[in-house]
This record gives C-alpha cells, structure tokens and sequence, in this order.
C-alpha cells in the first residue's frame, strides 16, 4: 500500500523551470472567479463606491509595485534558486518529494514570523498598517502593499533561498500557491465547511479577524497558508470582528496611503482612572506654596495638569526601575508632594 511517507519519498521529476505565463494566466483566472463569487455571494454587503474606490486604489498599487520591483529586478529570486539549489541544507535530502515539502514549509513559516514582526515592531508596522488600513476588507485588499514592505519581504525569502537551497521550480509553485492563498483569504466570500477547512489552511473567517481595527484580534491569525502556525504557537483568534481597517484616521486614495506609510502611528497613552484628583492635588500643592494669594487659580491648575500628563507620558514610555525612580525624583524637583504610588499606571 502507498503511504503518505512512501509518497514523499518518492523521487518525483519536478520541472526545471515553470512557464511565468502559467503562473501569470493561473492567478488572473483565480482573481476573476473570486472577484465573480464576491460580487455574485458577499459575506458582507460593501457600499458600491467605496468598494469601487478600494478595488480601484488596490490595483493601482498593485502596478506600481509590480513596476518598481522589475527595477530591482524581481527574477533575481529565481536567479539565487538556480544557483544555490545544490549548496543549502536542503541539497543533502535525497527525495524530491521531501524537498518540496521542506521548502514549501519553510517559505509559509518565514511569512508567518515576518508577519508578526510587522505588527510589533513599529518601523514594520509602519508600512504594513497600509494594507490594514482598507475599511472594506476584499479580494482586492491582498495587493494592497506598500513597496517597503515589498521589498523587505523580497530580501528575506531571498535569505531563505541561499541558506536552505530551494529550487527555481518549488520557489515559483510555493509562490503561485501563496499568492492564490492570499487573494483567497482576503476575499469578502463565506461557505460551508469554512470552520472546517480552517483547521488546515487559512480561510476567510480567520483573517477577517486579523483585519479588526480591535488590537487583540488583529494581533491574531498571522498565516499566508497554513493555519497550523497560530495553532501552533497560540496566535490563533476565532471571533467575527464588529469593525474592519485601523482606527486613526488615514487617506484611501493612492497618493496619500504611499506617503501614509512612511508615518510613524502616534503614542497611545493610557490615562489613570484618578487623573483629575491628581491634577487637582498637585494644583492644591501649587496654591500652597504660594501662601493661596487669589488670582492663579487657573494657572496653577493648567500648569498642575501639563506636569501630571508629561510624568504620565513618561512613565508609560519607560520601562526600567532605574527610569521610574528618575520620574520620581522628577515629580519630587516640581514639588509635586504626591505619594509616587497613587498613580496607577505600572
């Protein structure tokens, strides 16, 4: 009997090269036949215009990017796999089938960890809060990319090309595979079996998710392919986000999301549930020092509740006991007499 593993042993005759018009021809019938069931059978029903403007803006993008990565020369992926084939870690496997799987494995995992980067650090995310930021989440939604971020992941899949050796063949099918997978998740489609399917690959419930403008779902369900990762390493969400996109304001038009992705997201602070009783303490201590003449109280207040906000700013951006000590003696130099630790913000 042929077994799983007897399969992958097998040596198959992979082909030397996969024609790009195969590829090319695969993925715009793919992206007709889901843009046909997005439009036939929504999951959610989009306004018209601005579905309109999201396809139109996305596939805007979608040309620039594919123009400026023939200028960096996009095929060199392909050049690193035709001449490191046989020098990675993977050229000592034997099987051909074993091989294909390795490479395929390897390519899905770094997308999943490089995706995760791109939401915690924030130079990343930067850039990758561009294709988070489509309120109207479609099949279009997945060529929304800034070109940075692009070219990041070009550079890193090429990394991963050298070090494990894959092959010109298995890099352009785990390509097509990933792209097809991609468009798929990102389609505004529902269907039976969906919950069941997503315990093997992504499905479009599961990434719907990662498109909440909600922080602790969107910081969810990170995979391109394989929903095994988040499973895996416990970044798998299942729940119907009430709002998709981000939540600060930004432009939706192709100019503007370009330069919107080179912006840096603005500090969120947590503001103490006692902020007032603070300011109005440090603003009783102010009086105070000036033997409560009439006249200032207004000033003393202004001025109580800038040093109680730029203490507060500053305790959440620091994170060390050696930093939280300095802020100490800060409020101390501002005679600010209040006890250190009232203000619940550790």
């Amino acid at each position: 009997m042929l077994s799983p593993t007897n399969l992958l042993e097998f040596d198959f005759k992979w082909p030397t090269v996969v024609p790009g018009e195969v590829l090319a021809l695969t993925l715009l019938m793919a992206f007709a036949i889901l843009s046909t069931l997005e439009i036939r059978a929504p999951r959610d029903k989009l306004p018209t215009k601005h579905l309109r403007r999201s396809y139109k803006t996305n596939i805007s993008l979608f040309v620039i990017n594919s123009v400026a990565m023939s200028l960096v020369s996009a095929s060199s992926l392909l050049i690193l796999a035709e001449r490191y084939s046989d020098k990675g870690l993977l050229s000592s496997v034997s099987s051909s089938g074993w091989k294909a799987v390795l490479s395929f494995l390897s390519l899905d995992l770094l997308m999943y960890l490089w995706h995760i980067a791109s939401h915690k650090v924030d130079c990343l995310w930067m850039f990758h809060k561009v294709h988070h930021n489509d309120p109207y989440l479609n099949i279009s939604t997945a060529f929304r990319i800034h070109f940075l971020e692009l070219f990041i992941t070009h550079i890193l899949k090429a990394v991963l090309v050298v070090i494990l050796g894959i092959e010109e063949a298995m890099l352009m099918i785990s390509e097509l595979i990933m792209t097809l997978f991609i468009m798929f998740h990102h389609t505004n489609i529902t269907f039976k079996g969906e919950k069941l399917l997503g315990h093997i690959i992504v499905v479009p419930y599961l990434h719907r998710t990662h498109h909440s403008t909600e922080r602790h779902e969107h910081d969810s369900n990170y995979g391109a392919v394989l929903s095994l990762w988040d499973r895996l390493f416990g970044t798998l969400v299942e729940q119907n986000p009430a709002k998709i996109g981000i939540k600060e304001n930004s432009p939706q038009d192709l100019v503007n999301l370009i330069k919107f992705g080179f912006t840096l997201p603005a500090p969120v602070f947590a503001q103490p549930s006692n902020f007032d009783t603070m300011i109005a303490e440090a603003a009783y201590y102010k009086a105070e020092k000036r033997s409560f003449s009439p006249g200032n109280e207004m000033r003393d207040w202004l001025e109580a509740k800038r040093d109680i906000t730029n203490s507060i700013y500053q305790n959440q951006s620091v994170k060390s006991n050696t930093a939280r000590k300095l802020q100490y003696n800060y409020l101390k130099f501002m005679n600010l007499d209040i006890n250190f630790r009232r203000i619940q913000i550790f």
